[in-house]
């Protein structure tokens, strides 16, 4: 089974996106040119995932990724959901459109999806929202996967490396999207840390490899990163934007639009802590959102689509990183070409630095 820093030409993974982005046209393209790109199997089925692992194979020989999110606890107040649903009473009235049934499952099938990529296998396989055990990460690498467990934390990076994960991917408070934390605390909310204070608190906490994710965008920040530790670096909102990206139109348009002038994390959209560009919905019910994921995120996903529909992004979940007005709408080709480029001179100017006696 290859190391992981040998799947690809470059240190640069292109980040696993739910919800379309991730399709496998992106993650083609990153892995052609010598990225590690990557599927992401959060709320597809079992069929759809596997099709899409061959769509990729048909366009690409090169290695690439699948992410699949970990079960979830039945920890969820019910009538804290309840009541959530009565306060998204007006949303339903706007857009005509009747609420999600917040009971459609904790696993996202979760099962038949490790099934599947235990008779089909993958190069890598990424979790995220926890670590599976021991014995579904011997089973992968048994079959030559080499398998990812996103972290938040060096504690949770130690229980990765214990239950045999092959590397962690260590994600910043800055990052978009779902925080991948491994227990769902929401006395925790806002205690996340910054990515270049997290990758060397995990680098001294274990022996793995460690992809560094969180609000990254240009090659200077992915210098940045290898040099306190990273072994990679992974990119998302930074790939959402390409034309191979399978995320919404109006979604592209919003990491770059003034309109949005930032982002923050939010339970609004999902009932779990995720960074996305703040909205109308995101201000007028992220306070009242419980901690109740995935039942918020089923019960708001026809509000999300019915905006989505109508062309309103207001009240669609924008997810994007810190970094989102960094992004170039560019092929992916030729953002990976870009990123190299960047990294190799900042790298250069390191050693210049380095070599001249100049701290760093």
């Amino acid at each position: 089974m290859p190391a992981l820093t040998e799947l690809s030409a470059y240190p640069i993974v292109q980040a696993p996106m739910a919800g379309g982005a991730s399709n496998p046209t992106l993650a083609a393209a990153v892995s052609d040119v010598g990225g590690l790109g990557f599927l992401a199997a959060g709320y597809k089925t079992p069929a759809a995932m596997y099709e899409e692992i061959k769509q990729v194979r048909s366009l690409t020989s090169n290695p690439f990724g699948m992410n699949l999110f970990m079960p979830q606890p039945a920890t969820a107040d019910r009538s804290a959901v309840e009541c959530y649903a009565e306060q998204l009473a007006g949303e339903v009235a706007w857009y005509d459109t009747p609420l999600g049934d917040p009971d459609s499952g904790n696993d996202d099938a979760y099962d038949a999806k490790l099934a599947i990529l235990l008779d089909n296998p993958v190069p890598v396989v990424s979790f995220t929202f926890g670590c599976p055990e021991r014995e579904t990460l011997d089973a992968l690498a048994d079959v030559g996967t080499v398998t990812v467990v996103t972290v938040t934390s060096a504690a949770e990076a130690l229980a990765a490396q214990y239950a045999g994960a092959d590397a962690v991917c260590v994600q910043g408070v800055e990052a978009g999207g779902h925080q991948g934390t491994h227990r769902d605390d929401p006395e925790l909310d806002g205690a996340g840390v910054g990515l270049l204070a997290l990758v060397p608190q995990v680098r001294e906490a274990v022996q793995l490899p460690v992809i560094a994710a969180g609000g990254l965008m240009r090659g200077d920040q992915i210098a940045s990163v290898l040099a306190v530790g990273a072994d990679a670096a992974q990119l998302g909102t930074a790939f959402l934007v390409t034309p191979e990206s399978g995320a919404n139109a109006l979604h592209k348009r919003a990491v770059t639009d003034p309109v949005f002038t930032h982002t923050e994390l939010t339970r609004a959209f999902s009932g779990r802590p995720a960074r996305g560009l703040v909205n109308r919905f995101m201000r007028e019910h992220g306070r009242y959102a419980p901690a109740a994921y995935p039942q918020v995120h089923h019960l708001t996903s026809p509000l999300r689509k019915a905006a989505a529909a109508a062309g309103d992004p207001q009240a669609m979940a924008l997810w994007a990183g810190q970094g989102h007005r960094l992004a170039r709408d560019l092929p992916a080709a030729r953002l990976i070409e870009l990123l190299v480029s960047e990294l190799d001179a900042a790298r250069g100017a390191m050693a210049a630095r380095t070599g001249s006696g100049n701290s760093l």
